[in-house]
């Protein structure tokens, strides 16, 4: 799938997307340090691509709750090697998982497609102006403040509603420095500065991100709120908390859902698929 075909089923929502996860840190929540030589990354990339990735997401720098920010040079020694690799290895579009700039525009360089922003293009301010140049898609995903602070008392009014205006106002930021609208999709960051009560809620109201007009990546996999809702099962245990996660994304509107587990999550995006927009469309008629 070429990028033109990726943002075009994004858009008329022809089938789910799938986002396939590739950490290439020490410290990540879920999976760090398992793929951090560039060999284990190249060959979970290749398994992910044959298990249904539509996409693969190779990020540097863990967001987790607490993480401190990573020096440019250490992230660029991370991911660079990685996406060069893979550039020629998999049939699959390449993201870069960055809020840096330069990050960004050397791993454009080196074969990647998509830049996926936590920050929404608010912690550099040339990312902006670079994904604007490189004429790539870009994620924009809400977080309160950053890693190290978001979660530290997350409060909100209406959670669904004021993540929705925040995301409409990136889009609004984005189009003004020169990114097109059909190239932006957004995702309320669900664990970035939530609580599971907010997070539940968002999910439940997740379709009212749809009046943004734009793609919506949901993030679920294996995160906190599942491992809490199901009575403090660590990630490795959060599969069926994932799958229901992910089928619930797809009823409610997600366009693209971003997962460690491709081969489950890509048979759960396939039957969530045949109930939500139809047998046919899911076997690609």
């Amino acid at each position: 799938m070429t990028v033109h075909e990726l943002l075009e089923a994004a858009r008329t929502g022809r089938r789910t997307l799938v986002m396939g996860i590739l950490n290439v840190t020490p410290d990540s929540f879920s999976d760090g340090g398992l793929f951090l030589r560039e060999a284990d990354a190249v060959r979970r990339a290749e398994e992910m691509a044959g298990e249904g990735a539509d996409l693969v997401d190779v990020g540097g720098e863990s967001s987790r709750p607490g993480a401190d920010p990573l020096p440019l040079e250490e992230e660029l020694d991370r991911v660079l090697p990685v996406v060069e690799a893979l550039a020629t290895r998999i049939p699959v579009p390449i993201s870069v998982d960055t809020y840096k700039a330069e990050v960004a525009r050397r791993a454009a360089g080196a074969g990647a497609a998509l830049v996926n922003d936590i920050s929404a293009l608010r912690f550099d301010p040339g990312m902006a102006s670079t994904v604007a140049e490189l004429g790539v898609p870009v994620i924009l995903m809400h977080m309160l403040g950053t890693p190290r602070t978001m979660q530290q008392d997350p409060r909100y009014g209406d959670v669904a509603a004021e993540v929705r205006d925040w995301l409409a106002e990136r889009v609004a930021f984005a189009e003004a420095a020169g990114i097109a609208r059909e190239r932006i999709w957004v995702d309320p960051g669900f664990g970035f500065g939530k609580t599971p009560d907010h997070n539940l809620e968002l999910l439940r109201r997740l379709g009212e991100l749809r009046a943004i007009g734009c793609p919506i990546v949901s993030g679920w996999s294996r995160k906190n709120t599942i491992g809490r809702v199901l009575g403090g099962l660590p990630p490795e245990d959060r599969l069926e908390g994932t799958a229901a996660a992910v089928a619930l994304s797809i009823a409610y509107g997600a366009a693209v859902v971003r997962v460690h587990d491709v081969k489950e999550m890509a048979r759960v995006a396939r039957m969530a698929d045949a109930v939500v927009r139809g047998w046919s469309h899911a076997r690609g008629q």
